[in-house]
């Protein structure tokens, strides 16, 4: 089984989600809406209502060594039911 949820994005940006009960995730290329609703409920023990994705397209960087890729990855937004909160972006 490939691991879906990669790590949660905690950046100012995205604490202001967490007030509307939007939780952001970097996950897997392939990973479905579907896919990461069900991996988000069973990991976290909470109720998601609605899940949103965006592909953040790769750039080219300049280094001592020359241009080198970014690769492609992609996010998604998770809205949780009223009243489930995930304890890891709580800091608890």
């Amino acid at each position: 089984m490939k691991q879906l949820i990669k790590s949660p994005l905690i950046t100012e940006k995205n604490t202001y989600h967490n007030a509307a009960n939007v939780y952001v995730f970097e996950v897997d290329k392939k990973a479905t809406k579907t896919e990461i609703k069900q991996a988000v409920e069973k990991n976290f023990s909470v109720k998601v209502d609605s899940v949103r994705t965006a592909v953040c397209r790769g750039h080219s960087k300049q280094t001592k060594f020359g241009l080198t890729k970014v690769p492609h990855w992609k996010k998604a937004f998770v809205k949780l039911k009223a009243g489930e909160k995930i304890a890891l972006f709580e800091g608890a």
